[in-house]
């Protein structure tokens, strides 16, 4: 009564074939797919993501800071 055999996986089959269709079957398939790869990637992936900028790109954004800065001071002293 427990054992689940070929037989059994066939008869199961047929009925979801009926259900759904072929064409319909396939898609279930493609999906279920795409989201068990989805699912190990994300298993893959580093759980902490370094959002430090590089070197270069530190030194220019703390360049463009400063000619922010200076202009503002600029325009402060035009209106005083």
């Amino acid at each position: 009564m427990g054992e689940f055999s070929l037989p059994h996986l066939i008869i199961v089959l047929v009925i979801f074939l009926l259900l759904f269709g072929p064409s319909r079957l396939g898609d279930l398939g493609a999906s279920l797919g795409k989201g068990i790869r989805g699912f190990k990637r994300a298993m893959n992936e580093p759980e902490e993501i370094n959002v430090t900028p590089p070197k270069e790109e530190t030194n220019r954004i703390e360049a463009a800071g400063l000619e922010n800065m200076n202009k503002t001071a600029e325009k402060k002293e035009e209106t005083k």
